[in-house]
C-alpha cells in the first residue's frame, strides 16, 4: 500500500465496493440471490424472513479477493480448544473485525470496519468513515453511535475500567471521541500517536467495534436506571459484572458465552463457551458486511465447531487422525512436527507454515543495572558480554534444541522485514572460545579456582544465576543446559533458576536477577514491541528494568539511564509520533544502530517458524502466514474466504 503522505491524509475510497453493492439484487429473486449468498439465506429471503442481500451488506461492503477460485458455500469447520479458558483460540479465528486490519505481510494496515480515514498532519486526530448501511448480526444498524458508546460510555467509564486501556491514553490523557455524522467518527489525542492505525489492527484495538449500543446499553446504568432485577437474576453484585457477563470484553470467555449479543463477526455464537461445555459452535452471520469480488456474501463456510480438549495429547490424536480441519494452536511445537508431517497422507491434511513474529527463540538479559555494584560493573561491560556471546555454541543449540530449524541470531527485525539490520542480528554469533578467553583474561578474570572457574579481582568466583520459566518455555531450559556447559568451558559458572511465572515477574520487578531469559520480540513487529532495542518495557526490558521504569514514568521513578538510552527513547518517541511509515523506518534504523553498538542483550537463535494443518478439503488457507498475537493468526488471512471442496 502507498504510504506517501500518511501523516497528512490516508484515504481509501471504496468506489469498487460501492459499485459492486449497487449491482446486488434488491428484490428476492431466487436465482439471482442464490448465486450471491448461501442457500440457507436465500431461502429465508424468499420467505420474507430476511432482508435482501443488498439491504444486509450496505452500499460499501468490504470486498475480499478469495485466495482460490471456484469457492462454494457450505460445510462445518472443525477446530480444537484447550480446556475452559482457551477463549483466544476463538478470537484468533473470527475476532479480526476492527476499524483497520493487517495485510498478509504484517507490514501495513488496510480498511476494515472503516472504509477510509484521514490523519491530521500532527498525527493527533484520526477521522474514520464507516460503511453506510452496515449492520450488526441481529440486523440493527452499525453507526458512529456504537463507537461513541463503546469508547465514552464503556472503556472511559471508571466503574467498568479502573483506568482506560493504555492503548487509548497518550501523554497521560484519554482519547476524546466525537461523532461527526452517523458514519463518521473522530478520535483526538493529547499528543502525536503514529501507531494508532496499527494498534487498531491488533486484538486489543477492537473496543470501538465490540459493544452494540442498542443491546449493551440495557446493562449500563446511564441508559437503564433499573438494573436491580437483572443483577439478582444474574447473581452478580454490580452493573460492571453484569455488563461483562452479557457483553464480554476482548479477552475474556464471556465474549463467546452469550448467543444474544450482536457482533460484527463472520459467524455468531450458537452453542456458547461456558462452564462444562464440551464444544462451542458458531453459525453464519446473515448480516456479515464482506463480499467477494463476484459480489458473493462471506463467509462461505456455514458453521464452526470448536471441540474442547482437556489435554494436548487428545488434541494431537485428532489432528493426525484427520478429525480437525484447521489447527495450529497448541500443536505447533518442533517436537510435534515430525509426527504431524508423517501422518499427512493418512490424515488427509496438509501442513502450512506460520512465520514467527519473534526475533529470537531465547534472549539472555544480563542485568546491567544490578543492585550489587560488582555484578553491575561486570555485566555492564560490553566486552564481558561479547565474551559471553562468543562462548555460546549456537550451532549446537540449533541442531539439538531446535532440530536444525533455526540459525544463530542476536536480536532485531527478521530478514524478511524491511527494517532488517545485519549488525544487530548477526554480530558475535560465531563460537570462538579462544577469543572469549582472551577477552576475559584481558578484563582481569584470568585467575581460576580448583574447578577451573574464573575468579573476580575480589577473589569471588565468576558466578551467575539465570531465571527461566521452565513450564512455559521448556525449550529455553534445554538451551540453557547447553549454555551452562559452554560457559563452563570458558570458566563461567552458571546456575539455572527454574521458577514459576509469578516469581519470575516479582524478581524482575525487584531488580533481583543476575540474568533472565525470555523469547525475544520485535521480529515482525519492531514498533509495537521494541523492548529489546532500548529500555522501553517496565517488565520486559529485563537487562535494565529500572531504566524502563524511568522511561515509562516520564522520569518520576526508576533509575536515570545513560545518554545512549535517552537518545533511543527520543528517537522512538519521534517514530511513534508520526504515521508516516517511511519516517518511522528512518528513525528506527538509528535506534537499531545504537542498540547494535551497545550490545546489551544476547540472542541465541532466530525464533523458528512453526506450522499448522489444514484438511485437504479446506481451500483458501495460505501456505504461509505470520504467527503473532498482534497479527492474531489465522484471522487476518480471512477465514471467511476459506471453503470446502466436495
Amino acid at each position: 500500500m502507498d504510504n506517501i503522505g500518511l501523516n497528512r491524509r490516508r484515504l481509501f475510497q471504496g468506489a469498487a465496493a460501492i459499485a459492486l453493492a449497487g449491482s446486488l439484487p434488491t428484490e428476492p429473486r431466487a436465482q439471482a440471490v442464490a448465486a450471491r449468498e448461501a442457500p440457507e439465506l436465500s431461502t429465508l429471503v424468499q420467505q420474507n424472513r430476511l432482508p435482501s442481500l443488498a439491504e444486509r451488506v450496505g452500499t460499501a461492503p468490504l470486498v475480499v479477493t478469495p485466495n482460490e477460485q471456484n469457492p462454494r458455500y457450505g460445510g462445518t469447520l472443525r477446530r480444537g480448544l484447550r480446556g475452559g479458558s482457551d477463549h483466544n483460540g476463538i478470537l484468533r479465528l473470527v475476532g479480526n473485525q476492527g476499524l483497520t486490519r493487517w495485510n498478509m505481510e504484517f507490514t501495513d494496515v488496510l480498511p476494515g470496519v472503516a472504509q477510509s480515514w484521514d490523519v491530521s498532519a500532527d498525527s493527533k486526530i484520526f477521522t474514520f468513515r464507516l460503511r453506510p448501511g452496515m449492520r450488526w448480526s441481529d440486523g440493527a444498524p452499525f453507526t458512529a453511535d456504537d463507537i461513541l458508546f463503546s469508547i465514552n460510555d464503556c472503556i472511559l467509564n471508571s466503574e467498568l475500567y479502573r483506568s482506560p486501556p493504555s492503548l487509548w491514553v497518550i501523554d497521560g490523557q484519554p482519547v476524546r471521541c466525537e461523532k461527526v455524522d452517523d458514519t463518521t467518527v473522530r478520535f483526538t489525542f493529547a499528543g502525536p500517536y503514529g501507531l494508532f492505525l496499527q494498534q487498531m489492527a491488533t486484538p486489543l484495538g477492537q473496543h470501538p467495534t465490540l459493544f452494540a449500543k442498542h443491546y449493551c446499553s440495557r446493562f449500563h446504568p446511564k441508559y437503564n436506571n433499573d438494573l436491580a432485577a437483572q443483577l439478582r437474576a444474574a447473581n452478580v453484585s454490580d452493573w460492571a459484572q453484569l455488563f461483562r457477563q452479557r457483553c464480554g470484553d476482548i479477552e475474556i470467555p464471556s465474549r463467546w458465552s452469550n448467543p444474544e449479543k450482536p457482533t460484527l463477526e463472520p459467524w455468531v455464537i450458537e452453542e456458547p463457551y461456558q462452564g462444562g461445555a464440551t464444544r462451542v459452535t458458531m453459525k453464519r452471520n446473515p448480516f456479515f458486511w464482506q463480499v467477494d469480488t463476484a459480489g458473493r456474501q462471506l463467509p462461505y463456510i456455514d458453521r464452526l465447531n470448536f471441540q474442547i480438549y482437556q489435554d494436548v495429547e487428545s488434541l494431537m490424536l485428532d489432528v493426525i487422525g484427520g478429525r480437525l480441519d484447521l489447527q495450529e494452536r497448541h500443536i505447533d511445537t518442533l517436537a510435534n512436527k515430525p509426527v504431524v508431517s508423517q501422518n499427512q497422507q493418512r490424515g488427509g491434511y496438509r501442513m502450512f507454515e506460520t512465520v514467527a513474529s519473534l526475533s529470537n527463540s531465547m534472549t539472555i538479559y544480563p542485568n546491567i543495572t544490578h543492585k550489587d555494584p560488582k555484578l553491575r560493573e561486570m555485566l555492564g561491560n560490553k566486552d564481558f558480554r561479547r565474551a559471553l556471546s562468543l562462548g555460546i555454541n549456537r550451532a549446537e543449540i540449533v541442531d539439538i534444541v531446535y532440530l536444525g530449524q533455526s540459525e544463530p541470531w542476536q536480536i532485531g527485525p527478521r530478514p524478511t522485514h524491511p527494517w532488517y539490520h545485519e549488525k544487530l542480528a548477526r554480530q558475535f554469533t560465531d563460537h570462538d572460545q579462544a577469543e572469549a578467553n582472551r577477552i576475559l583474561d584481558r578484563l582481569g578474570y584470568n585467575r581460576r579456582d580448583a574447578q577451573r572457574f574464573r575468579l573476580r579481582p575480589d577473589g569471588q568466583r565468576v558466578f551467575f544465576t539465570i531465571d527461566v520459566i521452565t513450564a512455559l518455555y521448556p525449550d529455553n531450559n534445554d538451551a540453557l543446559e547447553l549454555i551452562k556447559r559452554h560457559w563452563e568451558e570458558i570458566g563461567i559458572d552458571l546456575k539455572i533458576n527454574a521458577i514459576d511465572r509469578s516469581l519470575y515477574y516479582t524478581r524482575g520487578d525487584n531488580n533481583d536477577p543476575d540474568m533472565a531469559v525470555w523469547p525475544g520480540p520485535g521480529g515482525l513487529e519492531p514498533m509495537l514491541d521494541p523492548r529489546d532495542y532500548f529500555a522501553q518495557h517496565p517488565q520486559g526490558t529485563r537487562y535494565a528494568i529500572p531504566w524502563a521504569v524511568w522511561y515509562a514514568s516520564g522520569g518520576k521513578d526508576g533509575m536515570e539511564p545513560p545518554d545512549h538510552q535517552k537518545e533511543r527513547m527520543r528517537l522512538y518517541d519521534a517514530a511513534r509520533s508520526t504515521a508516516d511509515t517511511a519516517e518511522q523506518g528512518r528513525l528506527m534504523k538509528q535506534v537499531f544502530d545504537i542498540a547494535a553498538e551497545q550490545f546489551e542483550c544476547l540472542g541465541v537463535a532466530m525464533a523458528p517458524n512453526t506450522f499448522g494443518v489444514a484438511s485437504n478439503r479446506l481451500r483458501g488457507v495460505p501456505a504461509s502466514m505470520p504467527n503473532s498475537w498482534s497479527w492474531p493468526h489465522p484471522a487476518p488471512s480471512l477465514p471467511q474466504q476459506f471453503f470446502f471442496t466436495g
